[in-house]
C-alpha cells in the first residue's frame, strides 16, 4: 500500500487531488497539510511514501521546504503540483530530488498516469537487490532495446504496460471489462480505459456489448 500525504494550501483543490488518488488502486490518502508547518508536523507523525508538495505555501516556500524534507525524511518521496512555471523554480526541485512536476491545472488522467508511473518505478526498484545498466535504462526510459513500435507510442501509453495489457487479453476468451482490467493491472480504471482504448484505435482489439444484464450494457475487450 502507497502511503501518500498532501501538502496544499487550497482545501479545494486537495480534496480534488485526494479524490483522485482514491481512483487508484493500493493507495491510501494519511494526511493532508494546509501549510508548511503542518506539512512537517504530519511527516513527524505519519511513515508517509510519497508527498504530494505545492510550491506557493503561506508559511514559507515548497522550495524552501524541499532541503529540510531530504535532510530529515530522506526515504519520503516528492512530487511537486503547483502553478509554478519559473525555470528556477523547476531547478531548485529538481536539485532537491523529486520525482515528478505537475503545472496546474491538472487533470486527473495526467495526475493518474504521474502517480501510475511512480508506483511502478518503486515497485520495479524495491523488487531488485542489485541493478545492471539494462535494468537503469529502461528505469529511467531511456531503453535501446525498444523496438521502433514501442518509441513512437503516445504520451500516456508505457510498452511494458501495454504488453501487460496484451498478455490478460491474451488468456481470456469471453473479453474483458474496463473494471476487470484495472483490478487485473491493478490500476485506475481510467489507465485500463486509456490503455484498451489505445488498443481498439490501432485495431488490435474491439469492442462487444453485453446484453446479459438487465440495464446498461457492458462494453467487453477482445484482442482482435
Amino acid at each position: 500500500m502507497l502511503k501518500v500525504a498532501i501538502a496544499e494550501d487550497d482545501f479545494r483543490i486537495a480534496q480534488v487531488q485526494e479524490r483522485f488518488l482514491q481512483e487508484i488502486e493500493n493507495v491510501k490518502v494519511v494526511g493532508k497539510a494546509l501549510n508548511a508547518k503542518e506539512a512537517i508536523e504530519m511527516l513527524e507523525q505519519e511513515p508517509i511514501d510519497l508527498l504530494i508538495l505545492d510550491i506557493y505555501m503561506p508559511d514559507e516556500m515548497g522550495t524552501d521546504l524541499l532541503p529540510r524534507i531530504r535532510e530529515r525524511f530522506p526515504k519520503v518521496d516528492v512530487i511537486v503540483v503547483t502553478a509554478a512555471t519559473e525555470r528556477d523554480i523547476l531547478e531548485r526541485c529538481l536539485r532537491n530530488g523529486v520525482v515528478n512536476y505537475l503545472i496546474k491545472p491538472v487533470k486527473m488522467e495526467s495526475f493518474i498516469e504521474a502517480i501510475e508511473g511512480y508506483q511502478k518505478k518503486r515497485s520495479l526498484l524495491q523488487a531488485r537487490d542489485e541493478v545492471d545498466q539494462s535494468f537503469v535504462n529502461s528505469y529511467f526510459g531511456y531503453d535501446k532495446q525498444q523496438s521502433p513500435v514501442e518509441k513512437v507510442l503516445p504520451s500516456g501509453i508505457d510498452g511494458i504496460t501495454l504488453k501487460q495489457v496484451k498478455a490478460i487479453l491474451k488468456g481470456l476468451t469471453e473479453g474483458i471489462t474496463i473494471e476487470e482490467m484495472g483490478k487485473k493491472m491493478g490500476v485506475s480504471r481510467t489507465t485500463a480505459r486509456r490503455y484498451l482504448e489505445y488498443l481498439v484505435s490501432v485495431q488490435e482489439c474491439h469492442v462487444q456489448y453485453d446484453y446479459g444484464i438487465v440495464g446498461r450494457p457492458e462494453r467487453k475487450y477482445h484482442l482482435t
